[in-house]
């Protein structure tokens, strides 16, 4: 997710299209959100740890 959301910003600024850069900026949020909750031992998804 974090990969998925640093592609679309970059895909965002080079084209200038708004939504992409904003999509990306989302996804990149909530990857490293979940990577953070992951790495302290929170559960997330059912699962320990998140890749």
């Amino acid at each position: 997710m974090i990969v998925i959301g640093a592609i679309l910003l970059i895909l965002g600024l080079v084209t200038g299209l708004g939504i992409l850069w904003t999509i990306g900026i989302i996804l990149l949020v909530i990857g490293l959100v979940l990577w953070i909750l992951g790495a302290v031992g929170h559960a997330v998804g059912g699962r320990r740890h998140y890749w």
